[in-house]
């Protein structure tokens, strides 16, 4: 694995080397943060290495984030070319603002593609924001004129799907989010490779589901194989937080257990060979230092922890 950003909890002293294999996929995160920092919200655009044709997952931050990559020479083009024909489509976790805003304010200047999402989310977008009150509507139904911009694709948990024009598939799996809100994970497939990207979520028992755990069951086995090439995931708050104000949301502690538990499916110490990317911390910036601190200190598990950057790019 290549990337820029900050690395930590490397593999413990005694742990099995690996030899290092070819990178299956390219990633270029647009935003990493969750809330306040408008310019850096949640958005990663996902493609089998080598390739130009990106999936967006969540798009909080756009045009910021690719003007950074573009700077960072991630890209030989500029970042118009990049939002009108290297975005393929977006893959929207939840309609929240900060996982939206992107796609939003970029929607007249964007070229036509689709916005695959859980109905639920896909709700919100056409009727709350593309309804002419809010935006224009660039959906294809609701508040006439329809510009029919972006097709709407209703996904269903469960069988993997091919996402067009790209070399991608996808499976998608709920997540609770401040039970009862909706978020999803999605779980890309690069021939035998696996990328797995959870919005945001709460620990399954602070929002009294099996969302997690059943995500973490289907994805075991690929941790196992060695098929699992990358987890993002977030980690919101510090343990400070009250949990009664997580608001569906993790902090170290619930992080280490969800992962726990991960790793209970995948097997001893696979976990190990799979980098966790954290995602979503919100400032201020002491905020965002406790959290790296509080997961380092609570990293039993040997994980390879990794904080990424705005514009550059990461291989995994």
């Amino acid at each position: 694995m290549r990337c820029s950003c900050l690395l930590l909890g490397l593999l413990p002293l005694g742990a099995p080397a690996q030899g290092p294999r070819p990178p299956a996929f390219d990633v270029v995160p647009l935003g990493v943060r969750g809330g306040l920092d408008e310019g850096n919200l949640s958005a990663y655009l996902v493609a089998p290495a080598g390739s130009t044709a990106y999936v967006c997952l969540d798009a909080g931050s756009l045009r910021t984030g690719l003007g950074k990559a573009v700077a960072d020479k991630v890209f030989a083009v500029d970042a118009d070319a990049v939002l009108k024909t290297y975005i393929k489509a977006y893959l929207i976790s939840h309609a929240h603002l900060d996982h939206v805003a992107g796609l939003l304010l970029n929607a007249p200047d964007d070229a036509p593609k689709t916005i695959y999402g859980l109905p639920s989310c896909l709700a919100i977008l056409q009727n709350d924001y593309f309804n002419w009150r809010a935006w224009p509507n660039f959906g294809p139904a609701g508040a006439p004129p329809a510009l029919g911009k972006y097709h709407l694709q209703a996904l269903a948990p469960g069988p993997e799907i091919a996402l067009p024009e790209t070399a991608l598939r996808l499976r998608t799996f709920p997540l609770s989010h401040a039970r009862p809100y909706e978020s999803a994970a999605f779980l890309l497939r690069s021939h035998e490779d696996y990328l797995l990207y959870l919005g945001d979520t709460g620990a399954d028992e602070l929002e009294q589901s099996h969302q997690l755990q059943a995500l973490w069951q289907a994805v075991g086995p690929l941790v196992r194989a060695g098929q699992l090439r990358a987890i993002f995931i977030e980690t919101s708050y510090a343990n400070e937080q009250p949990e009664k104000l997580l608001f569906g949301h993790l902090t170290p502690a619930r992080l280490m257990q969800e992962l726990a538990a991960l790793g209970q499916v995948a097997g001893p110490g696979a976990l190990r060979a799979v980098p966790v990317v954290i995602t979503h911390r919100k400032p201020p910036a002491a905020n965002e230092a406790a959290i790296a601190r509080q997961l380092v200190a609570a990293n039993s598990l040997g994980l390879r922890l990794i904080y990424p950057v705005q514009g550059q790019r990461l291989q995994f």
